[in-house]
């Protein structure tokens, strides 16, 4: 794992791609999302249920409960909601667990613009944004095995 990782920072070192990580706010992620930027919460089950989501986002945990991570297998489910030359949010609870992913989509996978929502759901909350039950978009990603 390690050594493909390595591989794929050298590769995109070679290729010169230039990478950019935007820490956001809620009024930017409000924005962004009116842009249909998509946003992917990588949260676990049980954060989704207990806060709910914001509307339309793609739900696909990175760490698990003991905080490992398979990510290839992660970002396989990953790169049909965004190709490497497209946009996209990552949302966490309260930002920190997105700095990491932010970081590994940009550094190791290539993509050129990661917003990272820097105080997470919580955040958005906080600041009055709208979330919905995550019912639904958990039974629809189980059933597609998208989650």
């Amino acid at each position: 794992m390690r050594h493909l990782i390595l591989a794929c920072s050298l590769a995109l070192a070679t290729l010169g791609v230039h990478a950019e990580i935007i820490d956001i706010d809620s009024a930017e992620l409000d924005k962004l999302i009116k842009k249909g930027v998509p946003v992917v919460d990588i949260r676990l089950q049980s954060e989704w249920e207990e806060t709910g989501i914001v509307s339309d986002s793609k739900l696909l945990t990175f760490f698990d409960e003991r905080g490992k991570v398979d990510a290839p297998a992660w970002l396989n489910k990953f790169s049909p909601i965004a190709k490497p030359d497209q946009p996209v949010i990552v949302i966490c609870r309260t930002g920190n667990r997105t700095k990491a992913v932010s970081q590994f989509l940009s550094q190791q996978a290539g993509y050129a613009t990661v917003y990272n929502v820097k105080s997470g759901i919580k955040g958005w909350i906080k600041d009055g944004g709208a979330v919905v039950p995550a019912t639904q978009s958990i039974a629809a990603c189980r059933s597609t095995k998208t989650c």
